[in-house]
């Protein structure tokens, strides 16, 4: 591996850590001694690189920087062409031709060998099942990023209506069902919905009185825990 390959994999171990990691763990991620390690660091510090740190503090990238040109290896054009495609086939129409519009601007800004390989990748994505979600998922999207709460009719597993007043903060997507996961007001408790069970969704202007990432993590425990302390689907 060149000088300049290794300094370019600094950089992108460096944007996968959001807070300062050790030089030591740095070092020992890249395959390289201590001293390499910080003699890269200054650097790239020197070449304008906004890293702040030092030796027995450890190090963060600061959010924002960016490496022009764009470079990715084979296996990370694969990953991002295949993952567009996947979200393409997706029924959520806004989010759909957001992936090709994100993949149009990768593509504008990379040299010519690698835009090639990008228009070339022959991995595929298969058909769907068919979706019988009639709401828009745009809406469900845009309320978590909010942090507003949604109302709609959801019917069980029984076709058993019940109004809800939820709020919404993470949407799974599988191959045959979307699920809004979300802290259900009438049951008092996690739930999740899914999309193909909900109808007339309104978006509110209330904004939930937590922080989506305290609920998401909060839920995230709850995946651990007995059945009866665990989040439900919403047939309760």
């Amino acid at each position: 591996m060149s000088r300049s390959e290794r300094l370019l994999d600094l950089i992108q171990i460096l944007r996968r850590h959001r807070r300062p990691v050790s030089g030591r763990t740095l070092a020992d991620e890249m395959g390289v001694s201590i001293r390499t390690l910080y003699r890269d660091i200054a650097t790239l510090q020197g070449q304008g690189a906004p890293i702040d740190g030092e030796a027995g503090l450890g190090y963060v990238l600061k959010p924002g920087f960016m490496l022009p040109p764009l470079m990715f290896t084979d296996e990370e054009i694969e990953a991002i062409v295949l993952g567009s495609r996947w979200v393409a086939k997706q029924p959520d129409k806004r989010l759909a031709a957001a992936a090709a519009d994100a993949l149009a601007k990768i593509a504008a800004v990379l040299p010519d060998d690698l835009r090639e390989d990008l228009d070339a990748t022959t991995l595929l994505v298969g058909p769907h099942a068919d979706h019988l979600e009639t709401i828009d998922l745009g809406v469900v999207r845009q309320a978590i990023r909010d942090e507003r709460k949604l109302g709609f009719l959801y019917r069980d597993a029984g076709g058993s209506p019940s109004m809800r007043l939820v709020w919404p903060f993470a949407l799974s997507f599988f191959d045959k069902v979307r699920v809004m996961v979300a802290w259900c007001e009438m049951r008092q408790d996690f739930r999740h919905f899914r999309a193909d069970r909900m109808s007339g969704l309104t978006a509110t202007d209330i904004r939930y009185p937590r922080r989506r990432q305290a609920m998401l993590k909060e839920w995230r425990a709850t995946l651990g825990a007995p059945a009866q302390n665990g989040a439900k689907d919403a047939s309760g």
